[in-house]
């Protein structure tokens, strides 16, 4: 393995003057897919499991919801037609002649995970499910039946991760959490979960531009609307401000809004997602996986949600390389920011990566010699144990979105 630690000598994210981060939450339709692709890896991951001792191949990461359709109105409209949920990729469905109902378990897991998230979706009546999952090349399950500690990777992928967070970064996190928690449906209960936030930081000025589904059964007119608009707005102004610690928070919600259009003026959807009509979803077009889309860091452009977690380096190594980075920021004394990269090549154990790099930004006066050796010690101990963060991921216990 190749292991590379270098200095940094730039500004951090947090001191520049420009910042945009962006989350898409939990009703998002991209998030649906990413979020339920994923649950179905996992149950797909526990069932082999239990049959067979292993995870066998599969990969469930190419997923399309496409938009239903809806009559939205005051009061309550209706869904005139469903939306639909396709699962697209590979999976194992035969091991040594025992057939293994794959197809009924990814429905069954996106019943479950659409009846937990989405308030507003019945699982049975306002979604279609098209499973196009089939076997997986011979070259690829071999990988599965190799004897060895550590699996072969099963592809050729290179990931990047950072920590720490950066203000704008948690604002943008935090905000689309308390928007989607418990306590603020409970308060303000004709908000959907269909929460994106566009987070943009100029100096110590922060904005967010958030879209936020309306539930339309819950809302009988437009004065309605625009007077709980100004509420929601208000309390979430209040949530950002009590913790960004800038010199300026400003809040919009639903910008596109325009009072005395009637229906067409407002961000109403009769489900609480915009998948019910407006907006279809895909695995990959959501967040990252920390949580955010963040236009200023390096990122990895594949999709981690629905990977297998055993061989599958597009899912390893692209959540691997941000519990490495949060590890070394939390252990190294004097570090502003680090970055962790991965590079595996097709074959090799997901142990020994073909490339590993880490790069730090000191404080000033750090100590880059002695801040190396720690880091170097935090990754070689990490990628040894890969196997008990692959277990990890095949119990679902590390977020992916």
């Amino acid at each position: 393995m190749g292991l590379r630690v270098n200095q940094l000598f730039q500004v951090p994210i947090e001191e520049q003057d420009l910042e945009i981060v962006e989350r898409k939450g939990v009703g998002h339709p991209d998030h649906i897919c990413d979020a339920i692709m994923n649950e179905v890896s996992v149950a797909l991951s526990k069932e082999y499991l239990k049959r067979y001792g292993h995870v066998m191949h599969h990969n469930i990461d190419k997923a399309l919801l496409a938009a239903g359709e809806v009559k939205t109105r005051f009061g309550g409209g209706e869904v005139k037609r469903p939306m639909l949920m396709v699962f697209g990729d590979r999976a194992t469905y035969d091991v040594d002649g025992d057939p293994f109902p794959v197809d009924e378990l990814a429905v069954n897991t996106a019943k479950k995970w659409l009846k937990n998230h989405l308030r507003f979706v019945d699982p049975e009546k306002h979604v279609r499910y098209q499973v196009e999952l089939k076997k997986g090349s011979q070259a690829l399950t071999d990988i599965f039946k190799r004897k060895g500690k550590y699996y072969g990777a099963n592809d050729t992928s290179a990931a990047v991760g950072y920590a720490p967070l950066t203000i704008t970064e948690r604002m943008v996190l935090q905000t689309e959490h308390y928007i989607n928690s418990p306590s603020f449906k409970k308060e303000f209960p004709e908000t959907g979960e269909d929460v994106k936030i566009m987070g943009a930081r100029e100096g110590k000025e922060l904005n967010l531009t958030v879209a936020l589904a309306f539930v339309d059964k819950l809302i009988e007119n437009e004065n309605q609307y625009f007077k709980r608009k100004a509420e929601i707005t208000e309390d979430v102004n209040r949530f950002v401000r009590d913790r960004a610690k800038l010199d300026s928070v400003n809040v919009n919600i639903n910008t596109l809004d325009k009072r005395g259009r009637g229906i067409g003026g407002i961000y109403l959807t009769v489900l609480g997602t915009s998948a019910d009509d407006g907006d279809g979803g895909q695995v990959g077009r959501g967040n990252r996986p920390n949580g955010l889309i963040p236009l200023n860091r390096p990122t990895c452009s594949e999709a981690a949600a629905g990977k297998n977690p055993v061989s599958h380096v597009g899912k390893i190594y692209n959540l691997l390389t941000y519990e490495i980075a949060n590890h070394v920021y939390q252990k190294v004394p004097g570090i502003k920011e680090v970055y962790v990269w991965l590079l595996s090549q097709i074959g090799r154990p997901i142990n020994e990566p073909k490339v590993a790099g880490i790069e730090l930004i000191l404080d000033r006066g750090g100590d880059f010699k002695s801040a190396s050796k720690q880091a170097t010690e935090i990754i070689k101990s990490e990628l040894n144990g890969i196997n008990d963060f692959t277990k990890r991921l095949t119990e679902g216990k590390v977020s992916v979105c």
